[in-house]
């Protein structure tokens, strides 16, 4: 590992350690009483983001629980390498709401052309009323009309406005606040200096909330609680009959990717819940794939993947940046190991490695307790290290991974069935569980 690597996974241990989190946070709250300032939650919303529009459903109730001050903010994300494939962004986003919306009993999704047609009025008239307020109810109840097609309500909004661009300056100024915070996203919540993404992760900023006493009622607000309940799953005791026909699942897997690595055994979990074949598609980072990923997205991926690990119970924060070396060393292991039919402990310990030991794969020392606590036989596998034939295999994963509608990784991948991300697990039991469904239930 190069020195630079080396210093980067030092600081980066350190940043997102819990003791640095506790430091923080105490440090945010200090500052909040000696500034007299209350409790305030900016909320940062994008007209045109699904996922903007379901974090709207929460928001009421969540103003209604806690002794915050919600700050609202019409904008737009911030593109130039953040959203590494824009053109199958949209699509995925416009799916993948869909799919949550029907988990979480929210109406969706039928915009139809009228709304879509009065954008920009609509966008104008948001910026007339801003700092206002009424600006908070106004923003919820346009992108609830406007995600909803409601074509009347968006007409009654946009009645007497021209489409003049009037809300350019406000979204850049919104913008340009949103880079000085440290993020580049929507549906986005920011407090005392930490971020939290849609109805994914209002929990945390619930539990953090919670913990300091600002809640208005001591029982929990029912709908923001039912999030987790409908995101959580059971599996089967045995695989269901109907499951025995039911395609392959394809894990696109990347050895930088801190969400791939936490998603690895629940997904192996879930195939041999239900009888699946597990198969794993190795793709390049996206850095060794031409694509970049700037300085805020990657800090906020590592923290956010940092709270994740504590909320699974993953061993999780000892780092060293496998890119480069390490990432070719790993990927012409796990092409050998696959050949001795070990390629999941492989993956399991080069994660645990490189995600919560510190250890070094670019390195013959490091590689080597790696392969011995898989069962690799050290000189087979130091000679495979020197096969290319891998390369192949990882382009044409990639191939077909950014054909599936997907960029990035953990993508799971069951038949027609597409999923990006270590939190989907769920996602994917319900569809399972909905094709082996006969009627009679399957969980037996």
């Amino acid at each position: 590992m190069k020195l630079k690597q080396r210093l980067r996974s030092k600081i980066m241990n350190i940043v997102i350690g819990e003791r640095m989190l506790q430091r923080k946070r105490r440090f945010a709250e200090l500052r909040r009483k000696l500034s007299s300032r209350p409790h305030v939650v900016s909320v940062f919303l994008e007209l045109d983001d699904p996922y903007s529009y379901l974090l709207c459903h929460y928001l009421p109730e969540f103003a209604a629980h806690y002794e915050v001050e919600l700050r609202f903010f019409l904008t737009e994300a911030i593109t130039g390498g953040m959203r590494p494939a824009p053109e199958l962004y949209p699509e995925y986003a416009l799916n993948d709401c869909r799919q949550l919306a029907r988990e979480l009993g929210i109406p969706f999704l039928d915009k139809g052309t009228q709304p879509v047609e009065h954008r920009l009025a609509l966008l104008d008239a948001l910026a007339s009323v801003d700092g206002s307020a009424e600006f908070n109810d106004e923003l919820i109840a346009a992108i609830t009309a406007y995600w909803r097609g409601d074509a009347e309500a968006v007409a009654r909004r946009t009645s007497g406005v021209e489409s003049s661009g009037g809300a350019a300056p406000l979204i850049e100024k919104n913008q340009q606040l949103l880079r000085d915070l440290g993020h580049y996203n929507t549906a986005m919540l920011h407090y005392g200096g930490e971020w939290y993404w849609g109805v994914d992760r209002l929990h945390y900023l619930v539990e953090r909330l919670h913990e300091l006493g600002v809640n208005k009622h001591s029982n929990a607000a029912p709908g923001i609680a039912s999030i987790r309940q409908v995101m959580n799953s059971s599996l089967p005791v045995r695989p269901p009959a109907a499951a025995s026909d039911l395609p392959a699942l394809e894990f696109f897997h990347s050895f930088r990717s801190p969400y791939s690595y936490l998603a690895l055994r629940r997904y192996i979990r879930i195939a041999d819940a239900f009888g699946l074949e597990f198969k794993v598609r190795l793709v390049l980072p996206m850095v060794m794939r031409g694509m970049q990923v700037p300085k805020a997205k990657l800090l906020y991926i590592i923290l956010d993947a940092s709270r994740e690990a504590r909320r699974l119970g993953v061993l999780f924060g000892k780092i060293a940046d496998p890119v480069g070396s390490g990432v070719e060393r790993c990927a012409a292991v796990l092409h050998y190991a696959v050949s001795q039919h070990r390629e999941r402990d492989f993956l399991l310990h080069a994660g645990e490695a490189i995600w919560s030991k510190a250890i070094d794969v670019s390195t013959d020392k490091g590689m080597r307790k790696v392969t011995a606590k898989t069962g690799l036989f050290w000189p087979d596998a130091k000679a495979a290290m020197d096969d290319e034939e891998w390369r192949q295999d990882a382009d044409d994963n990639r191939q077909s991974m950014m054909e599936s509608g997907s960029w990035g990784v953990p993508t799971i991948r069951m038949g027609e069935f597409v999923t990006w991300g270590q939190d989907r697990d769920w996602l994917l039991v319900r569809h399972i569980e909905d094709l082996c469904d006969s009627g009679d239930g399957i969980l037996v």
